[in-house]
């Protein structure tokens, strides 16, 4: 029998090549120990970029959701590992050094095993300070190799790219062929390469589904001496995601590898569950060509992970161009027609801006490029004409070195616009931030968190923070959602009617008291509007203000604490018994702190609409 080969379950990586958000702290939870039940899994990567800053998107914990999920994953020795931008951390944009070095010392305490540092430049110096800071901390740094094709992508550049990484200590390899499009034989002459030099180091193969290849990588990478392969499983593999394990586990075993067993009756309670989580709130932003594997991402080379924002992008240009179209008196654009274009624009910006491997964040910057170069071009204006800052940065040097040389013209254009480039170290160009972040949060009486994880959360990702402390970011979530749900029956042919009772399902109305106007606000400089869709109200909490026709002014409580999904608008003039507005129930009742009477709510009799709100009598 030949070596064993173990396998990784990427339950975060599944998620955000499938759609826009990341499962919820329970039902991570929840999935946790069937994941573990199955048996066949060696690692499970549980979070990293794209995972806590959804979390924030959606108003929720980010730390809590990796503690609980991590925690029966380490008590079952499944090793966890977490996704790594580098220079980059968890976010998109250049991290400074301190943040970078506090991470690490957060996430092994939160209980992550295994960092997986890439580097989208695939610049060793945006990865080595990570690979210390990692040991330092007492995780395992995976040094990563961005996978692609190219002439200047070869075999030998990888492999030396790989000593570099393991000189500076990296104990393990990843190739991450983020979009599929390594070539079966050079992924094995690759992996082949490593190992002759350095047959210690652990090699982990991470392939996408999309063009079609990964199936065929995997047994390549491993009758070459890789030793992990990264796999998923149903409802959410396959398409533009990545092969189920079942499929490759039996492949393998068929070719005389050893590999574990999986308790299928675990594999079909864990899919039934990542299915509840789908129909729950994440399949509403989940996009279903991703779903779909292409061909024509081969020449593209856009990766998995970004297929869910793309198409949402495609989508909001889609409209513009077929509004200048009509306008023009010219045949539209299906959406198929502008993904075509879209892909082979990005084959003709690619190289000429170096040839960056479209890994994120630079398969955005350079989908970005494209996407307002076809554009542009379709309103009868030239390429190059919408190029934003941090893709101005790559080009410029500020996040390392490019692998290729820029286009004559993209340098001209730089030189146009006064830009200097440089080939320093891109830390430099980001100072220690930490000293700034610890003063917000203290001027804010926020605390730093268990093994200062607030503070990280806040210098990582400080905007979205920021909101997610204010409740903003709950507010605009639950109204994403609402709109989505409402926008997916009315594609479905559903009547009005029929969606607001949907929408209405297991939430309760607060109802008008008095016959009158309805005031949320009286702002004299501003607007007065109602809350929005996902603000939250407590028991007892001032709800609203009813004018009558006679000018009294009656005040409104809450009755139950709950989050908006239905409210009429400022001004609205309603009767007695009126619906104002529909709250999704909370699961725990809050006490609204100034609340100076009890308040009764009192249930529905067969005569009068809905409920009567009464406030109970002082003794």
């Amino acid at each position: 029998m030949k070596k064993e080969i173990k396998f990784s379950l990427l339950y975060r990586d599944m998620w955000q090549s499938s759609g826009k958000y990341q499962p919820r702290k329970d039902q991570l939870e929840r999935i946790a120990p069937v994941i573990v039940e199955m048996g066949c899994f060696a690692r499970v990567e549980t979070n990293g970029g794209a995972f806590e800053q959804v979390n924030l998107l959606y108003g929720e914990n980010p730390n809590k959701a990796v503690r609980a999920f991590t925690k029966p994953l380490n008590e079952a020795g499944i090793q966890t590992h977490m996704l790594d931008r580098g220079l980059n951390g968890l976010r998109m944009y250049p991290v400074p050094a301190d943040v970078r070095r506090l991470m690490y010392k957060v996430k092994k305490a939160q209980g992550v095993d295994i960092t997986r540092i890439f580097d989208g430049l695939n610049d060793a110096r945006n990865i080595i300070p990570s690979i210390k800071y990692a040991l330092e901390a007492g995780m395992i740094p995976q040094a990563t190799l961005c996978i692609t094709f190219s002439p200047v992508h070869t075999v030998e550049y990888y492999s030396n790219l790989a000593d570099e990484l393991i000189a500076a200590g990296a104990p393990e390899i990843c190739l991450k062929d983020m979009a599929g499009i390594g070539r079966p034989h050079f992924l094995g002459q690759l992996v082949k390469s490593i190992k002759t030099k350095h047959p210690e180091v652990i090699i982990e193969y991470h392939g996408h589904s999309g063009p079609g290849f990964s199936v065929a990588s995997m047994l390549e990478v491993c009758e070459n001496g890789a030793d992990i392969i990264d796999v998923a499983m149903e409802p959410i593999s396959w398409g533009k995601v990545h092969p189920d394990v079942i499929t490759i586990q039996q492949m393998l075993k068929d070719a005389g590898f050893k590999v574990p067993e999986i308790n299928m009756d675990a594999y079909m309670r864990a899919r039934t569950l990542t299915q509840e989580f789908i129909d729950d709130f994440l399949g509403y932003f989940m996009d279903p060509s991703n779903k779909e594997t292409s061909s024509l991402l081969v020449g593209c080379g856009l990766p998995g992970g970004m297929m869910g924002s793309m198409m949402a992008d495609l989508k909001g240009v889609h409209a513009g161009i077929n509004m200048f179209l009509r306008g023009n008196g010219q045949p539209e654009m299906t959406i198929d027609q502008l993904l075509v274009r879209l892909f082979q624009e990005v084959e003709y910006v690619w190289p000429r801006l170096g040839y960056p491997p479209l890994v994120t964040p630079f398969s955005q910057y350079v989908k970005n490029v494209a996407l307002m170069n076809v554009y542009n071009m379709v309103r009868g204006e030239g390429r190059w004409q919408a190029i934003d800052q941090n893709t101005w940065g790559m080009i410029l040097g500020k996040s390392g070195r490019l692998p290729g040389k820029l286009d004559p013209e993209i340098i001209a254009l730089a030189r146009e616009k006064g830009m200097e480039f440089s080939d320093e170290d891109p830390q430099q160009f980001y100072p220690d931030a930490l000293a700034d972040y610890r003063k917000e949060m203290d001027e804010n009486g926020w605390e730093y968190g268990e093994d200062d994880e607030e503070l990280f959360e806040l210098a990582m990702h400080d905007r979205q923070y920021r909101d997610y402390k204010s409740g903003i970011a709950k507010e605009r979530f639950m109204a994403e959602l609402e709109k989505a749900k409402t926008d997916q029956m009315a594609q479905q042919g559903f009547s009005d009617e029929d969606i607001k009772k949907a929408k209405r399902a297991g939430c309760d109305p607060i109802i008008a008291p008095a016959t009158g106007r309805i005031y949320w606000e009286i702002d004299p400089e501003e607007k007065s509007i109602a809350p929005a869709i996902g603000a939250e109200f407590h028991t007892g909490q001032p709800f609203c203000y009813i004018e009558n026709q006679f000018g009294f002014i009656e005040k409104v409580f809450c009755t139950f604490t709950g989050r908006i999904t239905e409210v009429v608008a400022q001004g609205t003039v309603v009767r007695k018994g009126d619906e104002i507005a529909y709250l999704r129930p909370a699961e725990k009742e809050i006490k609204w702190k100034d609340a100076k009477e009890p308040i009764v709510r009192v249930e529905t009799l067969p005569e009068p609409r809905k409920r009567i709100v009464k406030t109970a009598k002082k003794k």
